[in-house]
């Protein structure tokens, strides 16, 4: 459960970054709707911040490690 909640995080970030960046909504382009989105420049800019952490939690794939308290 925990592998698929991270796919569709780093797939919701980088649907972000792709807004951010070119105004382009990838999830309204595959499943219908306008993917073409006008925005603020700040929100562009927080857009482009949330795909850039989805690019780093890629590396969470490999951590196997739980918290232990």
């Amino acid at each position: 459960m925990a592998k698929l909640a991270l796919t569709l995080v780093i797939i919701g970030a980088l649907n972000w970054l792709l807004v951010g960046l070119f105004e382009w909504d990838l999830v309204s382009a595959l499943l219908g709707g306008d993917s073409h989105r006008e925005s603020s420049g700040l929100s562009r800019v927080i857009y482009t911040i949330v795909g850039l952490c989805g690019i780093f939690c890629v590396r969470f794939y490999g951590d196997d490690r739980r918290a232990v308290r």
